[in-house]
């Protein structure tokens, strides 16, 4: 792995500081197999209702019953959403595996560095696509892989969309048997799609806040508290005494200066804006009204525990939610609130694609935001569904419900990705899989044609369309050139419709049609029968060492 400058347009390296007045230059991170990019089939997603669930009656207007969890691979899946949710998602919060070398109960953490990397870049292009022009990417990972994330994050998204690295203090107790110094945080990547659009909330002010705001003077304009008066520089200009109440004179202190000119200090202790202590003698201080202060304050890159909850905090929530078979590394509810605090409103679409315990979902439904999980660990059933059946009957009283006062309601759709939609047979020949009925042919088809899957009631050829004059059919019947000139004739010269079918026969030409084969038109388009794209990977390719070849870790 390396991190190299390289020019745009060329396969070489160069210096940065050879050519710093270039225009456009890249920071870009190789590792072995990045060139390996796998041809994904964008799979239908089918709803298994024995699993969805829904609350017996509506609690409040503002529920919201169309949320979706997914079962099944997250690169798949991702790629299954992109035709619906391209450009709809408000926030993406993930915590992948963090690549530590640990094994853990419910996935595997710890493969070779450049799978990881190509694991998350893979998702990470997905993920850019699904996000609105003015939502925000949230990434959880710690010391290992951070650095080299950030780097790939910013080659994806583009280094003038980081936002920040927020530093989540993840627990209280040092770790005595690390090396040296123990790594009590995590790191949380924060990427806008387009930080000129991005659409962030201040977070809500707190009683500990608003409790430094007093009323000693019994000022008519309420609350206040005192801020300092000079800036951190000396400047001749604003370097002059201040007379107080009591005939004193007060002076910046040494090195700096007044923040404001004589002239804007007069028109403030005329409007009763200046404080000089409670016996008038004291330094001037600025008197802030807490009904001037705006409405709520900007987050700060260091999250406390004391604020958002820990590690610990997290498996308290998990253990009563499922107190026999506890997640290992769940998130506290808090920590989640607090991103969906900044990067959402109420509706917003929230998208977590390692869902591990279910945690970004349950804080979005009580929140009130709409999500989306993908899950492909069994732990789906085991631990997802479960926790999300107590938060849709109310019967969650722990995490954030009591601050969000959350009385249940909702519900979510359960789907699962189709199977591949061809096969081979037992000649090694690619067929149509037979699980496929029409429906799901047709649905698939429109699908890897990018047509949006409608059918029509009035005409049985339309299935799909991709403009209002353009229309495709997908039909597993062999079509003579009667049926091609009927079809033709019908679809009208003002339209144009693509045929998908299993065989044709025809001499004719059809100026409106276009006429492909099925598996022949789809064979080349993606990885049939590929269904697992996790961390299950047991060979690396490996990369030839080139002579003179450097930066290779």
């Amino acid at each position: 792995m390396s991190v190299n400058h390289k020019r745009e347009g060329s396969g070489g390296f160069i210096r940065p500081d050879l050519d710093m007045n270039m225009k456009k230059q890249k920071l870009e991170l190789t590792w072995i197999g990045k060139e390996n990019r796998p041809k994904l089939e964008p799979r239908i997603l089918l709803e298994d209702s024995a699993k969805s669930y829904h609350a017996k009656h509506r609690v409040t207007e503002k529920d919201i019953f169309d949320n979706q969890l997914i079962f099944g691979d997250n690169l798949l899946a991702l790629k299954a959403l992109e035709a619906e949710f391209a450009g709809k998602v408000k926030c993406v919060f993930i915590d992948p595996p963090y690549n530590t070398g640990s094994a853990f109960t419910h996935y595997d953490d710890g493969v070779e560095h450049s799978i990881w990397l190509s694991l998350m870049r893979d998702r990470l292009e997905i993920i850019r696509r699904l996000l609105s022009d003015d939502g925000s990417l949230w990434i959880t990972i710690d010391d290992n892989e951070a650095h080299y994330l950030k780097v790939m994050c910013d080659e994806i998204f583009g280094r003038v969309n980081f936002v920040a690295n927020v530093v989540w203090q993840k627990k209280y107790s040092p770790g005595n048997n690390q090396k040296g110094i123990s790594s009590d945080l995590d790191h949380v990547l924060v990427f806008a799609r387009d930080n000129q659009k991005w659409a962030w909330n201040l977070l809500p002010r707190s009683e500990k806040q608003d409790a430094a705001y007093k009323n000693p003077d019994n000022d008519p304009r309420g609350l206040w508290k005192a801020s300092d008066l000079t800036r951190a520089e000396h400047r001749d200009r604003d370097f002059y005494p201040i007379v107080t109440p009591s005939g004193k004179e007060a002076l910046p202190a040494n090195g700096r200066s007044w923040s404001r000119p004589p002239d804007e200090i007069e028109r403030l202790r005329k409007d009763n804006r200046l404080w000089f202590g409670p016996n008038g003698d004291a330094k001037p201080s600025l008197k802030r009204f807490l009904t001037e202060v705006q409405d709520g304050i900007v987050a700060k890159a260091i999250w406390t525990r004391d604020e958002v909850g820990d590690n610990e905090q997290a498996k308290k929530e998990a253990k009563i939610l499922a107190s026999d078979d506890i997640f290992a590394t769940p998130k506290p509810e808090k920590l989640i609130q607090r991103v969906i605090q900044i990067a959402t409103n109420p509706n917003d679409i929230v998208l977590d694609s390692f869902a591990g315990s279910g945690t970004t979902g349950a804080v979005a439904h009580k929140m009130g935001r709409r999500w989306i999980m993908i899950e492909l660990g069994e732990h789906c059933h085991t631990h997802i569904i479960p926790r999300l059946q107590k938060v849709i009957d109310g019967e969650d009283k722990g995490g954030i419900s009591g601050s969000v006062n959350w009385q249940g309601g909702g519900g979510f759709r359960y789907y699962k990705l189709a199977p591949s939609l061809l096969r081979q047979d037992a000649y090694g020949q690619w067929v149509i899989n037979k699980e496929y009925n029409a429906e799901m042919l047709a649905q698939a088809l429109c699908k890897l044609e990018g047509f949006i899957y409608a059918p029509s009631d009035a005409h049985y050829w339309m299935h799909g369309h991709s403009t209002e004059r353009d229309f495709i059919y997908v039909t597993t019947a062999n079509l003579n050139h009667e049926q091609l000139q009927q079809l033709s004739d019908e679809v009208g010269m003002e339209r144009s419709l693509l045929v998908l079918c299993t065989a044709f026969r025809g001499q004719g030409e059809y100026p409106n049609l276009t006429v492909k084969k099925i598996p022949k038109q789809v064979l080349s388009r993606c990885e049939w029968g590929h269904d697992d794209y996790s961390l299950r990977v047991e060979n690396l390719p490996q990369a030839p060492v080139k002579l003179g070849q450097q930066g290779l870790f």
